[in-house]
């Protein structure tokens, strides 16, 4: 791809509470599926980088978990961590509320906002859900009160409604530079984690309600084997009462989800993936910040 002589390149932090959308918004821009959503707070729990390259820019969005309060256990304070520490050496920040609400959590992250210099957009999510826009108005006088944003933005990231007026603002507060990534990168995440976070993505869509966050999901092997990507993944759960929740009545749920799984897999990878699941029982992990370590979350 021929570079223009002013090519912009640069980091762009995508935070907010949880569930206001952040990672609907990254996919909406990539036009393709790089984080995992679902309708629950903490879908997202690490951070994750989409390069978008064009032939003016380079844009690589840092998509991260949401700040929240009230977590008291080890991987609450890893996901806050994370999100935190990602919000610095960026070169704009997009900080994501969801329409007419703003909450302590709101409060949280404005809180880290202020402890940076960058330009910060505020963008007003899930826009195509209101039945009468002009509600919006009196609430963006009151969210113009609160920060020196460079500009708010309505948007719909499920429908792409102001998207690309925000990607074109963002690209203009972007520094002059080579790019960082080779122009058909378009994470840093391999597909080993790829599968992982599929999995556990239908998990949260399929049990949230009876386990909300014990779940998580560590792959033990990922080979190429005559064209085929062979996948062994356990779902690791910490009681086991949840076992038998995951698996279901003659194993329904478990081949359910593991069906839905790989379909995500072959569409992402471009390939056939042959999946197996397994469902363990690790008592306490989520609160144990070495088995945290060994089950892939650690400070980037």
């Amino acid at each position: 791809m021929t570079k223009q002589a002013d090519f912009r390149c640069g980091y762009v932090a995508i935070v907010g509470r949880p569930n206001v959308g952040k990672s609907t918004l990254l996919n909406r821009i990539l036009g393709q599926k790089i984080s995992i959503t679902a309708n629950r707070p903490q879908t997202t729990r690490h951070r994750i980088l989409g390069v978008k390259t064009t032939k003016a820019s380079q844009i690589v969005y840092v998509d991260t978990p949401g700040l929240h309060l009230g977590g008291k256990r080890a991987i609450n304070r890893y996901m806050n961590r994370t999100a935190s520490s990602s919000i610095a050496d960026v070169d704009v920040i997009v900080f994501v509320v969801d329409r007419t609400q703003w909450t302590d959590e709101e409060d949280l992250v404005l809180e880290k906002i202020q402890q940076t210099e960058v330009p910060v957009f505020l963008v007003v999510n899930k826009i195509d859900s209101l039945k009468d826009k002009g509600v919006l108005l009196p609430q963006l006088k009151i969210l113009a009160e609160k920060y020196h944003f460079a500009q708010i933005m309505p948007v719909s990231a499920q429908s792409g409604e102001g998207v690309e007026q925000l990607e074109s603002a963002v690209e203009s507060l972007l520094p002059i530079s080579v790019p960082f990534f080779p122009d058909d990168q378009v994470t840093d995440r391999s597909e080993r984690f790829m599968a992982a976070e599929f999995v556990r993505e239908k998990l949260v869509r399929s049990l949230a309600q009876e386990l909300p966050y014990s779940t998580t999901v560590e792959i033990e092997k990922f080979t190429m084997e005559e064209g085929v990507r062979h996948i062994h993944a356990v779902i690791w759960v910490e009681r086991d009462g949840q076992k038998g929740i995951i698996i279901g009545k003659k194993g329904q749920q478990l081949k359910r989800i593991g069906e839905l799984a790989r379909k995500d897999m072959e569409r992402a990878f471009e390939g056939k993936v042959f999946l197996q699941l397994w469902v363990k029982v690790r008592s306490g992990w989520a609160d144990d910040e070495r088995a945290l370590r060994s089950l892939g979350y650690q400070d980037d």
